[in-house]
């Protein structure tokens, strides 16, 4: 999963990418079968290529965007939290905005209906703390890390998918995807040490990106025990996730002293200042449906190697547009991280694929090795 990060909306599809188990579809993407006759390969191939240009676009400008909002020299904003709590508020108002624009037709007549039930929110609520955690310690990372750095700072979210279902769920995993497992631990270890050599390591920034992969990992667990809650329903879930949020960050905001940092702040009142502001809320609400579109148009392995191959490019991108001047370990470090990563998709995209064509395989076995 790891990538695609790592996200409010795009971390649940990405988590229910494999099998949501009976879960509503998405009324946004396109139905299954609504085809009498498949498209013409070239459109086929045109399409797919579109969709996962708009997927790297959007994933990219999102993370730079939070990066300018979060750690920008000329814009002097000591408020993490604030900004993570605009961005869910905007997702909850954009999610209510499309469901009541369910009345209006195509696309969004399919929309679920959305309206705040206490009992719901409630029940909802032991995921909304972990997706907090997750949201807050992404953006924390990315705070106190470069954006070249930020892919390898909070890698381990397959390590932590690993251990926590073999602790949580008593599920094992293969030998070849626990060999994964450790060039990644490998990659990132060599990126700290790297970083640490260059002057350039932060600590804070590796806490929060192992908080952040410990969460992402939670997340996507207790995700699928909570959807039953909200009758299935992706859009529901993240608007009651969102909601939750934006209750529960107003005391930590105060605890750490943010409203006194926004009322100092010069640019408050600026138009320029609220329109990034926007566009990053925006780009973070639409890489859910980006993410949910690949997968449809691909499959859940292809949406894992263009994650990677995505994380590649931007942590280039990265070092090309802050005139960054970085060693060969380090560049073997981040290899390390995106091949460790690449290989765990492909094993166990093979050992899903024997599954599904092994008829004596047993339901149980395989759910387990699905996950």
């Amino acid at each position: 999963m790891s990538r695609a990060q790592l996200t409010r909306t795009g971390i649940l599809r990405m988590a229910l990418g494999g099998g949501s188990g009976g879960a509503e579809a998405d009324p946004l993407l396109p139905a299954e079968g609504g085809e009498d006759r498949p498209a013409p390969f070239l459109l086929r191939a045109l399409r797919i290529a579109l969709v996962v240009c708009l997927y790297w676009f959007t994933s990219i400008a999102m993370v730079f965007l939070n990066k300018y909002l979060l750690d920008s020299p000329s814009l002097r904003l000591d408020a993490p939290l604030f900004v993570t709590f605009f961005q869910c508020a905007l997702t909850a108002t954009l999610c209510l905005g499309l469901s009541l624009g369910a009345a209006c037709g195509p696309p969004c007549s399919g929309l679920p209906a959305l309206r705040l039930d206490l009992k719901v929110s409630r029940s909802v609520l032991p995921l909304s703390v972990i997706f907090i955690g997750m949201v807050t310690s992404n953006n924390l990372c990315l705070k106190y890390v470069g954006v070249a750095f930020y892919n390898v700072g909070r890698s381990l979210t397959t390590v932590f998918n690993v251990l926590l279902s073999y602790l949580l769920l008593k599920q094992t995993t293969s030998l070849y995807a626990l060999l994964a497992c450790g060039v990644i631990i490998g990659g990132f270890w060599l990126g700290v040490d790297q970083e640490g050599a260059e002057g350039t390591l932060s600590w804070m920034g590796i806490f929060f990106g192992i908080l952040a992969s410990l969460c992402v990992s939670l997340n996507a667990i207790y995700t699928k025990k909570v959807l039953p809650v909200v009758d299935g329903s992706i859009w529901r879930l993240t608007f009651y996730n969102n909601v939750n949020a934006c209750v529960l960050f107003f005391p930590l905001m105060m605890l750490l002293g943010e409203f006194r940092t926004l009322y100092h702040f010069d640019k408050l009142g600026s138009p320029s200042f609220w329109g990034v502001m926007m566009l990053g809320g925006v780009f973070g609400f639409a890489i859910g449906y980006v993410t949910g579109l690949q997968i449809k148009f691909t499959s859940p392995l292809t949406h894992n190697v263009s994650g990677t191959a995505k994380a590649c490019a931007q942590t280039v991108l990265a070092v090309i547009y802050f005139e960054e001047t970085k060693s060969f370990l380090w560049w073997t470090s981040n290899l390390m991280v995106l091949g460790g990563s690449f290989a765990y998709t492909w094993v166990k995209g093979l050992e899903m694929r024997k599954v599904q064509e092994d008829p004596n395989v047993k339901n149980g076995e395989r759910n387990e090795t699905g996950v």
